[in-house]
């Protein structure tokens, strides 16, 4: 099957740098079985195109960037004053004329540019299929408070939590008044707007800080233990990996840097853990209303019970990331995975 595929990644989402080598890394895989595919950055779009825009499925490398994942979170002030038209819309030129061509738009987006559910909906207004999950349940899991709601409803163990209303001023009374534990935006990824206070000098920084990467702020109580993530595939889940971060903080910066954690995939765990931390990502999968895949992250504690911490509607794509990872120790190539979501998001667009 040759299909002509958009893969959709960048955007002004503080992920950007993740995005931007998730689509490369589909946008190559995608061109080696055979497929039509071509890159392109939701915010900047194509500035100069051809006469025939179709030409573009047949560009060679398929426009895809040099790109790399920084230590830092990528400058969006830097990205928007690069865009020629100097337009704050979402979508850039050409962008959406590109995607009704394709035969599907493979979304390699990040955080709040693809995870929101607003890019799926546009999509689905002019029919136009795209992979991973529908609009809603794309904004409820990029909605921390939201999907934790959903959890709580449906019995999945989640910490107990608190959204938290306050002006910069209360930052001080909170500090004393709410325990240390995760302070988190609703609405970040990459462990970007996430603090782990220890003090309530660190607790009063946290509040005030986490504001910067926008949405409403929760507060969470701090579980301790392994540290798991376990991806979803269709109706199964995949083998989890373990993370063990080199330092206190398991930031951006420790993420997407060598030596800054330690990944075991599969991990390390009994018959029955194992069991345990697929039904539930599996469980969580299907609470949120979550189709195509999916990356549920989750903590084993001291005495043996999971909690679920978030969901990923839009997971890391990138080769060495979780769910290529877990589809690795699964038998399962990063092209054939590539592959497997065009297929499955296919077989749903078309039965909605």
């Amino acid at each position: 099957m040759n299909l002509k595929i958009v893969v959709l990644a960048g955007g002004l989402s503080t992920e950007r740098a993740v995005s931007l080598v998730t689509g490369t890394g589909i946008c190559r895989a995608l061109r080696e079985r055979g497929h039509r595919a071509v890159f392109l950055d939701l915010f900047l779009g194509i500035e100069n195109p051809p006469g025939d825009l179709s030409a573009l499925f047949d560009a060679e490398d398929g426009l895809c960037p040099d790109a790399k994942i920084e230590t830092t979170a990528p400058d969006l002030e830097a990205v928007r004053r690069s865009r020629q038209d100097q337009s704050p819309r979402v979508f850039g030129p050409h962008v959406l004329e590109l995607c009704q061509l394709a035969d599907i738009v493979f979304l390699g987006l990040h955080g709040q540019d693809g995870e929101d559910g607003r890019i799926q909906a546009a999509l689905e207004l002019l029919g136009v299929p795209y992979t991973g999950s529908g609009y809603l349940a794309s904004g409820i899991a990029m909605d921390k408070a939201v999907s934790k709601r959903m959890m709580d409803a449906c019995g999945i163990p989640t910490p107990p939590w608190q959204l938290l209303h306050y002006a910069p001023e209360d930052a001080e009374r909170l500090a004393w008044e709410l325990p240390c534990g995760v302070i988190k935006c609703t609405t970040g990824g990459s462990s970007l707007g996430v603090f782990l206070p220890e003090t309530r000098e660190e607790m009063r920084t946290a509040l005030l800080e986490v504001r910067r990467f926008g949405g409403e702020v929760l507060w969470e109580r701090r579980i301790t233990g392994r540290e798991l993530t376990v991806a979803v595939l269709g109706d199964r889940a995949l083998p989890a990996v373990e993370t063990v971060p080199a330092g206190k903080d398991f930031d951006y910066a420790a993420k997407y840097q060598k030596g800054g954690a330690a990944e075991t995939c599969p991990a390390d765990l009994t018959e029955a853990e194992a069991a345990a931390a697929g039904a539930l990502a599996l469980k969580t999968h299907r609470a949120l209303g979550l189709s195509v895949y999916s990356r549920t992250d989750m903590i084993l504690d001291g005495d043996g019970k999971l909690w679920c911490l978030e969901v990923n509607s839009l997971p890391g794509m990138t080769p060495t990331s979780f769910v290529p990872q877990e589809a690795a120790a699964a038998g399962m190539s990063y092209g054939e995975l590539c592959d497997e979501i065009v297929r499955l998001s296919l077989d749903i667009r078309r039965r909605d």
